[in-house]
């Protein structure tokens, strides 16, 4: 047990320890409320705090300057600054003397990070969203055919609930035509911790898709096992943490990866995108009815490019009636209520802001807009959250 360790288990005991000491022990205690981004775990859980030293300042009474030797578990690890920051706010912050951080940051022996990431591969084992009591809610986003806008309401959605403050991730199940990367603004690979990959934060959502690994420009070809494995591969040699919010965005269809989304989350919820028209309504129906077929309810349908505001007027450009036509068709046919969960606008600003990396429910600040588009992705993340499973 490090020499802070036992500092904090013997004054937990009544022991009798000199100033310095206590307050090695009282800083040890504060930094395990010190989260990790990436692992989702205090630093002091993943043995990052490889030292803490308080030494007294000569000639200023009550005051100390604080060493902690930090260990992170990739060198050059581009979150570092995060953690630095919070260390230095919980050691500055201290209450009953004045303290002055001192943070050396350096990177974990190869010995120890085998044996960190050994830990937290034993306790995954396996695809961790398929287990008895995960809390995480499972939305597959799909579509009858392309075209539709399912990336872009994947996308928004993901970023609403995160903006909402849900602990949210998103996997881009569309292989073939990934697009996650380029609607968040994405140009970094995972991080490889040892085997064991950490998914792209950005805009509050961490994120995984095919497009972040080199050579995913060529075209790909995958089809059967190999597509499934894909998908295991994301659930399980990705560390999510434990989200409370798992998107995935599926490719159009009911094709391999909708049939393996099924039978690796049969707790996942479907959510249908459409358009107005029929040759896209008509279409999206197939893609709920893949629920007759497998463990997956439908929650609901989503119509996307309903109309356009022009000065005052909703212009229907492309027709109307196309998500209603959905829920109706699917709540017959499953014997279960399939609502119209949203309507939401043909508007250029979503694809301009979009396809230049921010997901446009989005200010440039990360917070959600106030305005009616924000208000809708608002109401659709909270009703896909408060509504029964």
């Amino acid at each position: 047990m490090p020499r802070f360790q036992t500092l904090v288990w013997y004054a937990a005991k009544g022991g009798t320890m000199t100033d310095e000491r206590t307050i090695e022990a009282r800083i040890y205690e504060r930094l395990s409320k010190v989260i990790d981004p990436e692992l989702g775990r205090s630093v002091t859980d993943l043995g990052m705090i490889a030292a803490i030293d308080a030494i007294p300042v000569e000639g200023k009474a009550n005051t100390y300057e604080v060493r902690v030797e930090v260990e992170l578990t990739v060198e050059g690890c581009p979150l570092s600054q995060t953690i630095t920051n919070q260390i230095n706010g919980a050691v500055s912050s201290y209450p009953e003397a004045t303290l002055l951080p001192r943070i050396e940051v350096g990177s974990m022996s190869q010995d120890k990070l085998t044996q960190l990431v050994a830990g937290l591969k034993a306790e995954r084992k396996q695809n961790p969203f398929n287990k008895p009591g995960i809390k995480t809610r499972i939305f597959a986003i799909a579509s009858g055919k392309g075209g539709v806008g399912k990336s872009s309401v994947t996308a928004n959605l993901a970023a609403t609930f995160a903006a909402l403050g849900y602990d949210t991730a998103a996997i881009d199940a569309d292989i073939y035509g990934f697009s996650l990367p380029r609607l968040f603004g994405v140009h970094a690979q995972p991080t490889n911790l040892n085997g064991m990959l950490m998914p792209v934060t950005a805009w509050g959502v961490k994120l995984i898709s095919i497009g972040m690994f080199a050579g995913a420009d060529r075209a790909i070809l995958w089809r059967g096992p190999r597509l499934q494995r894909s998908l295991e591969q994301f659930l399980s040699d990705v560390w999510w943490g434990e989200p409370d919010v798992l998107l995935l965005d599926l490719a159009p269809g009911t094709g391999d990866m909708a049939i393996s989304v099924a039978q690796a989350l049969p707790n996942a919820e479907l959510v249908v995108v459409t358009t107005p028209q029929p040759s896209a309504s008509d279409i999206a129906v197939r893609s709920g009815l893949v629920a007759l077929q497998v463990p997956m309810k439908v929650r609901g349908v989503v119509e996307n490019m309903s109309y356009y505001e022009h000065q005052g007027e909703r212009l229907r450009i492309f027709g109307e009636g196309g998500g209603a036509r959905v829920s109706e068709q699917l709540t017959e046919s499953l014997g279960y209520d399939v609502p119209l969960l949203a309507q939401l606008p043909l508007e250029p600003e979503l694809r301009e802001t979009g396809e230049a990396g921010r997901p446009a429910v989005l200010n440039e600040d990360g917070a959600l807009r106030a305005d009616g588009i924000g208000e809708t992705f608002r109401n659709l993340a909270e009703s896909l959250m408060h509504r029964p499973m």
